[in-house]
């Protein structure tokens, strides 16, 4: 049947269940929301203060619900807002359709009020960018970019309409598809020649020769990445460690792919790991990373990089395999079919000697007693009173490895936090995405003062759809990581980092009309946490650190990862 080109794009919404949407409206993409009107109580819009956030936002519904995220934006400044978040999501992995909307055709390439090459800017960000200058061809795309968003190595797809295809006039031949049929449509097949849209197939010969190797390594470690927590292979992982009883180090995108409060865990690995997975890499006569890209903040040195090891890269994109790490064997494929096939064949292994050498190396993860609040009480109070379901969203810089290295996360979604593009800014974003996405569970959301200036306007947001979204922040009143940098590395020459002005954050929590507190002592804080966690609303708690607290342990960048800047012994924290 024929149908309206914008009623077109809703119904290829529904076709892909979607039933939220982020966005902020425009000039251009008025024709798509003025359909989106017409959809009222079946695709809810949430209407963030400013595009970027409103693609956080998507990303944190993605991340946090398995589901593919959808933000709005209209043309110029409101599609290159998006860019940050756009990019925060193709480096993290996320899969979340971008849909924006441009000038007409009778003006594409003139200068226009607004005019932007949106593909052009997103094509390196995104699996894929689409213009669509032909309204006959959206149901196509819409699919194609749904599917190419969610299959395979998830991420980022860009939409950019040509205003001129979302006029009322424009009729467009729709049949309804469900998304679960889409990719086995003809014109998807072909559209999609170019992109990965089923899992590769699994080698099995790859598989025998890494129990093979299993079964001659007698100091294992395994490296949790990313992939696991994309892949929802968290339980096939577990079981495969189990088995091998070895030591697990875990990536920052790791996080909730293995349980942080397993005996296995040795906690994060690379420039901040912890001394226990730090030397259990430069040890280690095997080594093997699932869904791990060997980013620079964990091979920091590539040439003395598990040095002992014969390396073992398991992971669904071939363009990862020796991109960072030249690896002793690899296996493409998707991690929960590699580690279900593994699991199918692997015996019950027993390394207690290695186990007795690497696992005593874990730091204590008790607070100790101080009379100005430090940021281990700080998360100890949050690990003790949130539900142990509750969702983290963090932003970037000392709070998050912080969060990282003390909190214990234990299934895929319940970390959200920009570890490959290391976006300020991305927290609230994401908190109130994936609270919006997780209506039944507590959303946490762990900053700093500079990052929470960012992006602190989406409190709006937070308020104005009553999401009980907490914001902690951890106020230095310093850029406290690149301070920490300009200490060991600078000569103590901080330049630029203090941050010596407002706003006061309890009065600006109170000017969203949310719940603001102050806590300068782990009792304070006891006391606003709890407070926070009852009232109904949103809360800001405006934590006072110390200026010079540092995130330790640490490698500096290039450098073998067991020469430690600092220890963990050096100062407890």
């Amino acid at each position: 049947m024929k149908i309206p080109a914008t009623q077109a794009i809703m119904e290829c919404l529904l076709e892909q269940e979607v039933d939220t949407v982020f966005g902020y409206p425009g000039g251009t993409i008025l024709n798509v929301y003025d359909e989106l009107y017409r959809y009222q109580g079946k695709i809810r819009h949430v209407l963030t203060a400013h595009e970027q956030g409103a693609a956080h936002a998507a990303d944190g519904y993605a991340r946090s619900t398995g589901k593919v995220g959808v933000c709005f934006a209209t043309s110029g400044p409101g599609a290159t807002n998006l860019t940050t978040g756009i990019a925060t999501a193709y480096l993290d992995s996320s899969p979340v359709v971008f849909i924006t909307c441009n000038v007409g055709e009778s003006l594409l390439g003139k200068d226009a009020f607004q005019e932007v090459d949106s593909t052009g800017i997103a094509m390196p960000i995104t699996k894929a960018a689409f213009l669509v200058r032909d309204a006959q061809t959206i149901p196509d795309v819409m699919r194609q970019a749904f599917a190419v968003a969610a299959s395979g190595r998830p991420g980022p797809v860009l939409i950019d309409f040509l205003k001129n295809v979302t006029a009322p006039t424009e009729m467009v031949d729709y049949t309804f598809i469900p998304w679960r049929e889409n990719r086995q449509c003809e014109s998807i097949r072909h559209i999609n020649a170019s992109h990965q849209l089923k899992e590769p197939e699994v080698d099995r010969q790859d598989i025998d020769t890494l129990l093979e190797m299993i079964a001659q390594s007698q100091r294992p470690l395994l490296i949790c990445g990313g992939g696991v927590v994309r892949g929802k292979a968290d339980q096939q992982f577990r079981t495969f460690a189990e088995r091998m009883d070895a030591p697990v180090a875990i990536t920052v995108m790791g996080g909730g792919g293995f349980p942080g409060s397993h005996l296995l865990t040795t906690g994060m690995i690379g420039m901040h790991g912890s001394q226990a997975s730090n030397v259990a890499c430069d040890e280690c006569d095997l080594l093997i990373a699932v869904g791990c890209r060997f980013s620079d903040r964990v091979a920091l040195d590539p040439k003395t990089f598990a040095k002992q090891a014969k390396i073992v890269q398991i992971d669904i994109d071939r363009a990862e395999i020796d991109k960072n790490i030249l690896t002793d064997h690899h296996i493409i494929g998707s991690a929960r079919q590699v580690l279900e096939m593994l699991n199918e064949k692997l015996p019950q292994y027993q390394h207690p000697e290695w186990k007795e050498r690497i696992l005593p190396l874990r730091a204590p993860s008790v607070a100790e007693d101080s009379e100005k609040l430090t940021p281990q009480q700080v998360l100890e109070v949050i690990r003790l009173q949130a539900p142990q379901d509750a969702i983290v969203a963090t932003d970037v810089g000392q709070h998050q490895m912080w969060a990282i290295k003390y909190l214990h996360f234990s299934y895929p979604g319940q970390l959200l936090t920009s570890g490959g593009f290391g976006t300020m800014g991305f927290g609230l974003g994401a908190a109130l995405g994936a609270q919006m996405g997780n209506p039944d569970k507590r959303v946490i959301h762990i900053t700093g003062d500079g990052c929470f200036r960012m992006n602190c306007h989406e409190l709006c947001t937070v308020e104005h759809y009553g999401l009980p979204v907490i914001s902690v922040v951890f106020n230095n009143g310093t850029l406290g990581m690149v301070r920490q940098w300009q200490n060991l590395i600078y000569g103590k020459r901080f330049s630029e980092t203090t941050l010596d002005r407002g706003p006061d954050f309890v009065k600006l929590a109170e000017a969203y009309g949310l719940h603001g507190y102050r806590a300068t002592n782990r009792q304070e804080m006891e006391e606003a946490f709890r407070q926070a966690l009852s009232c109904g609303t949103g809360a800001v708690i405006d934590c006072v650190l110390d200026m010079d607290e540092m995130v330790r342990p640490m490698v500096a960048a290039g450098s073998p990862i067991t020469k430690f800047l600092l220890t963990e012994q050096e100062a407890s924290l």
